[in-house]
Parts: C-alpha cells; sequence; structure tokens
C-alpha cells in the first residue's frame, strides 16, 4: 500500500463533498477530514471512451480504448498506462491537460455515492513551448522534496483518454541495453509527449 493513499483518499473525499468550500482539503486539519471505512474495490482498467471524427474508426468516429493499471500484464511486468487529465477547457492544446501515470484505479462508496477514481503520480510540462528540434512537449514527473512521488487520486471522469510518452535521452551515454519499454517511464527523467500517435491525439495536442 503507498503510504500516502490514506490522507490522500481522505482530502479527495473533502473536495467531492465540499467542492464549493473556500478552504480546500490541503488546508484543512486532518482530524477534520472526512473518513471512509466501507469497501475499496480495486480494478486493473478502465475504459474511456470518446469521439474522434477524424479517425476512420467506429460509429460517428467513436473510439473505445483501455487504460491499464496492472502488477502484471499478460503474465508479465507490471503495466501502468499514462493519461490526459481535463483541467483547463479553456486552454489550447496541451496547456488544457495535465498529464499523469495511473498506478490504480478503484472505487469506494461514502453516504451511499459511488465514487470511481485513481491514484496517479502527476507529470509537469518543462518550458513555455515545445521542444525546438522534435517539436514535441516535454514533460517530467514531479517530486516531493524528500524524493517522494507527487500523488493525487482524481475522479475517473477527469480522465480524458491515454496519452503516449516517449522517452527523452539528452546524454551522450549510451542507452542501457537492459531498459526495455516495460521500464521506460521508471529509468528515464524527462519524456516527449507524443502528438502523432494518432489523429485524435494530434487534434487534441498540437
Amino acid at each position: 500500500m503507498e503510504p500516502q493513499f490514506p490522507m490522500l483518499l481522505r482530502r479527495f473525499l473533502y473536495d467531492q463533498l465540499y467542492p464549493d468550500s473556500a478552504i480546500t482539503s490541503r488546508f484543512v486539519f486532518p482530524e477534520s477530514l472526512p473518513v471512509i471505512d466501507g469497501r475499496i474495490e480495486v480494478f486493473n482498467s478502465a475504459i474511456a471512451a470518446f469521439r474522434a471524427p477524424s479517425d476512420i474508426s467506429g460509429i460517428t468516429g467513436m473510439r473505445r480504448e483501455h487504460i491499464r493499471a496492472m502488477p502484471s500484464w499478460r503474465n508479465g511486468p507490471a503495466r501502468y498506462d499514462t493519461v490526459l487529465i481535463n483541467s483547463n477547457p479553456d486552454a489550447e492544446g496541451i496547456y488544457g491537460f495535465e498529464i499523469a501515470r495511473v498506478l490504480l484505479f478503484f472505487a469506494f462508496r461514502h453516504q451511499e455515492r459511488h465514487y470511481p477514481c485513481a491514484l496517479v503520480h502527476w507529470f509537469s510540462i518543462v518550458g513555455d513551448e515545445p521542444d525546438e528540434d522534435t517539436g514535441f512537449s516535454t514533460v517530467e514527473p514531479d517530486f516531493s522534496d524528500d524524493g517522494s512521488p507527487h500523488l493525487a487520486i482524481v475522479h475517473i471522469d477527469s480522465i480524458y483518454r491515454a496519452v503516449h510518452l516517449l522517452a527523452a535521452h539528452h546524454d551522450s551515454q549510451f542507452i542501457n541495453r537492459a531498459f526495455t519499454m516495460h521500464s521506460t517511464l521508471d529509468k528515464f527523467k524527462s519524456f516527449y509527449v507524443n502528438k502523432y500517435a494518432d489523429h485524435h491525439a494530434f487534434d487534441t495536442l498540437r
């Protein structure tokens, strides 16, 4: 269990219960936060459904994709996908989203209401402009001063779709041959946001 999880969950629930509060959960004393004492259900994946008229797929461009967060993918290494999270609908392109890596899908009930959620590790966009050589925006995973990952719990409805990150290797050293696609997100320090992954990604992130 991630040690931050219990407190993150209580802060998430506070923000859900009091969305118009002038005081966000970040500034509320722990003893004043709501307590979840019911069952928590864990899931290995979620399905994002969205309209992508630029893609020739499905009826009227509807598209579905699986987003996975599982300790073993097809009896192999773990798989924790990266996603776009809606944050600023008034901003254009990538700046209308937050980027995060999903570590856990789960759900719980509180006061007869169902909350489907995700535990995520945040990434931050580096700089104000895309990389000059590639045209891609660059992101880095966020960490606290003590080296722990910057985590949060988000409502699953805030997840827009999956996003493909490419490892950004700026060092003159050769890449370790032991690295695989399964370890890329854990081993590299910065990543390019691949806006060419598909038509819809290009329309969304350009």
